[in-house]
């Protein structure tokens, strides 16, 4: 178990034993032939990017997706030595940057060609590009016909390898219904079968997330991106629904993630008082409160005032009033003998009990990726 900030306001414990164990399930149903390639981006997922590459590579992963140039960079100067798949923007400036960490690299524009190219002439590298092709969900990419002649010239250009074709899905998380995901895939494999039919060689073929890793062994392809089901959640509930009615369900996540702090105060409140900014909670009784330093500065979402509840001492115990910059008040009563220094956990299990992030981000209308 590896945590992340101090302990005596609130911190993150992330087990890595949750994160390998998530990744050999995922390897279970890939295969050993389709290279599994787990997202770290975005400090994975906020379980911290280092902590979490380093779990994925003790665990076999074939690569580790990026968004940047910057977080590749992160993980050769953590000595992780596991090829980097960068999947977001690479200015053209940064392209030899990402050579030189011997990171491939998403591609829709000429300039990061023409950029490959003018390192190659310099340092004699090449630069290993996947063509992203636009299917549906109109965020990065290039259309279908023009995806053919970029691969043509990447083909064509020295210093740039064609290594692969990539596309992302657009609805397939959203949905039981999953005929717009299984179109994109029929627009991309005609789209690689035109580049093939130029002559070009495309050796990694991927367009798998989670959802689709899990769902259907037709789109594992040569390369599966795997993303929140490596840190131990399903994607969406209409996932776990489309799994379950395909017989796809029999996998056991773990989520790797726990949010904690300690009481800073406990004291009686009387009824009838009110609690917080804005006197928006009136007791209607006598209460034990409970001072939690942790605010909306380190991450608690203002929108959980008065709706959520974090566990003290294995107990539900509700957010009373507005969540302040750096505290809440929780109604202890019911949470045995609350003293000061307690563990509270916001998100993740204590006892038989547990914040799940499906949960949190119910009480302010989001999903468990935020």
């Amino acid at each position: 178990m590896e945590k992340e900030g101090p302990e005596h306001r609130s911190w993150v414990e992330v087990s890595a034993g949750a994160l390998r164990s998530n990744l050999e399930q995922m390897r279970a149903l890939v295969g050993s032939e389709c290279l599994l390639a787990p997202s770290v981006k975005a400090n994975a997922y906020g379980h911290g990017l280092v902590i979490a590459a380093r779990a994925f590579a003790e665990a076999g992963a074939d690569r580790l997706c990026v968004d940047s140039v910057e977080e590749a960079a992160a993980l050769r100067k953590a000595g992780i030595e596991v090829p980097a798949h960068i999947m977001g923007h690479v200015p053209p400036a940064s392209v030899g940057t990402a050579m030189d960490l011997d990171a491939s690299m998403v591609v829709y524009d000429a300039s990061t060609i023409e950029a490959a190219h003018a390192e190659h002439s310099r340092s004699g590298r090449e630069a290993r590009l996947h063509v992203k092709i636009e299917t549906g969900n109109q965020r990065q990419g290039v259309d279908p016909a023009d995806a053919v002649a970029l691969a043509d010239r990447i083909a064509g250009t020295p210093g740039a390898l064609l290594e692969g074709a990539c596309t992302h899905f657009a609805n397939i998380e959203d949905t039981t219904d999953h005929s717009f995901a299984r179109q994109q895939i029929r627009v991309f494999l005609d789209t690689v079968e035109s580049m093939r039919a130029r002559g070009l060689d495309v050796p990694i073929r991927h367009v798998s997330n989670s959802a689709a890793l899990i769902l259907w062994p037709e789109a594992h392809m040569d390369m599966a991106r795997l993303g929140i089901a490596a840190f131990g959640m399903w994607p969406s509930t209409e996932t776990y629904v489309a799994a379950t009615l395909a017989g796809r369900a029999g996998v056991t996540l773990r989520p790797a993630l726990t949010w904690k702090a300690r009481l800073a105060q406990v004291r009686r409140v009387e009824s009838g008082m009110s609690i917080g900014y804005g006197l928006t909670y009136r007791t209607t009784h006598p209460v034990l409160l409970g001072v939690v330093p942790c605010g909306y500065y380190d991450g608690y979402d203002r929108r959980l005032s008065n709706s959520a509840h974090v566990l003290c001492n294995g107990v539900r115990s509700p957010l009373r009033g507005r969540v302040c910059m750096n505290m809440i008040m929780i109604d202890v009563t019911d949470a045995g003998t609350p003293h000061v220094g307690d563990e509270v956990v916001l998100l993740g299990r204590q006892g038989e009990e547990e914040v799940t992030a499906e949960t949190l981000a119910s009480w302010i209308g989001t999903i468990n990726y935020e």
